[in-house]
């Protein structure tokens, strides 16, 4: 499954292509629980709480679209379990953002914090280029085609 973003209704956007791929409730869930360590159905469905056939066409949704990969356990009977591929594993720092979001503005505190050598992580934008942090309002939108780290954009 592929998105071409010249296919989707309104602006040609990434984010759109993205949430075309992404953008349900169960598809990020499933990232998510994929992530920490539930690779079997099963596992998948208890942490998600979706509804069986609902997950069964999101996995594989996710499977076309390059996002997870079936992995073959068991011949007989016929098994197979979920892993993520580098979009997977790319998808990671969004949840990470959605769920520093939703810490600040819908739980009342946080139910998991994510933590590196016993500091808090925090999500946030930096210069691929030079290192430096990004605050709202210093990010220019450019037309596409410009790499990160290959060069002073057009101005």
């Amino acid at each position: 499954m592929t998105t071409r973003l010249d296919e989707l209704p309104g602006r040609r956007c990434s984010i759109a292509g993205a949430l075309d791929v992404v953008g349900d409730r169960w598809a990020l869930l499933i990232v998510r629980e994929v992530s920490l360590g539930a690779h079997r159905f099963g596992e998948i469905l208890r942490g998600t709480g979706a509804p069986r056939e609902r997950l069964a066409a999101r996995l594989a949704a996710l499977v076309d679209a390059g996002v997870l990969e079936r992995r073959e356990y068991s011949r007989t009977p016929p098994r197979a379990d979920y892993h993520l591929t580098r979009a997977g594993i790319d998808l990671l720092p969004v949840l990470q953002a959605l769920m520093q979001w939703g810490d600040r503005h819908v739980a009342d505190s946080p139910p998991v914090e994510l933590h590196h050598h016993g500091h808090r992580i925090a999500a946030s934008w930096v210069c691929d280029v030079c290192g430096e942090r990004i605050g709202r309002g210093t990010e220019r939108h450019v037309p596409g085609g410009s790499e990160p780290g290959h060069g002073p954009l057009p101005r």
